[in-house]
């Protein structure tokens, strides 16, 4: 089964998310997502209050950018959660927006290594392993958690370029791409993480694909949604978003899972008009029309 999710988005002020976590929850949907985007709320802070206020919903960030944080660090707060509430964080880290990054002095030369090095260790530390290292970016000496997760803790990789989905399934338990990303794109994403995965020989392992789709409903729909597009510079990119009922948005979530998602992740538009009431559509009405 395709797993359905929405995102609250960081434009968002950070009071409202305990009415938007507790609706989702209570509405049955599976997943609520958040952003750690410069410079506006923090992924870890958002997601311990999200999961504290609720009781079922799986709560993912997507994701925490790795020049800003230590492994160790990173290692720490995930573990955490993971020992909090067992089997409902999902973590995602990632490159960060190169340009927020040189903002705060922490652009790496060489993204690609930083995120290698970053995703070794934190899954080594998160499997309990004591970890020394000193790569390019990443250093540490006899560093083991005290309380790792007693169970798996899956870290997924957000990626874009060819080189970065191929680490992803070399070193990640699963992928996040963006809204982006049309079916055709998932399908070529799904090849080259499974490239990946083949050199460094872990096809017998799952990889979970997490895809956002942009959607609005409401009468103005459609106008939210181009602009939107526009704004982003792919308002020229055929199948991407959806606006209309929910049957128009089902039947672009069904898309992209055929594409190889394995969950789809709804994102409103930044101007979406009443949250709430997008969460509620994504549970109440997509939710049983996506198989």
């Amino acid at each position: 089964m395709t797993a359905l999710g929405a995102v609250f988005r960081p434009q968002l002020p950070p009071e409202r998310l305990r009415s938007l976590a507790r609706l989702a929850d209570d509405s049955g949907l599976e997943e609520l997502w958040l952003w750690e985007d410069c410079f506006r709320e923090g992924g870890i802070a958002t997601a311990a209050a999200a999961l504290a206020w609720t009781e079922r919903v799986r709560v993912g960030v997507g994701l925490l950018p790795v020049p800003l944080r230590n492994v160790a660090l990173t290692a720490m707060e995930a573990a955490s959660l993971h020992r909090m509430f067992p089997g409902r964080a999902v973590l995602g880290v990632g490159h960060g927006v190169q340009d927020w990054m040189a903002q705060v002095g922490a652009r790496a030369e060489s993204p690609l290594t930083l995120l290698r090095e970053h995703l070794t260790a934190l899954r080594a530390l998160l499997a309990g392993e004591r970890v020394t290292t000193k790569g390019r970016y990443v250093r540490l000496d006899d560093v083991a958690l005290d309380w790792p997760p007693p169970g798996p803790a899956p870290v997924f990789a957000g990626a874009t370029g060819p080189r970065t989905l191929r680490l992803s399934g070399e070193a990640a338990d699963g992928t996040i791409l963006t809204s982006a990303t049309p079916p055709d794109g998932v399908r070529q994403a799904r090849r080259l993480v499974d490239e990946g995965r083949r050199a460094s020989g872990r096809t017998g392992v799952p990889h979970h694909v997490v895809v956002y789709l942009l959607a609005a409903t409401g009468p103005d729909a459609a106008e939210r949604l181009r602009a939107e597009l526009a704004a982003e510079g792919t308002g020229q990119v055929p199948g991407l978003g959806a606006a209309g009922d929910a049957d128009t948005v089902a039947e672009a979530v069904r898309r992209l899972a055929e594409a190889g998602a394995d969950t789809v992740v709804l994102q409103p538009t930044g101007d979406e008009p009443d949250p709430e009431s997008f969460v509620r559509f994504v549970a109440q009405e997509v939710r049983p029309r996506v198989p």
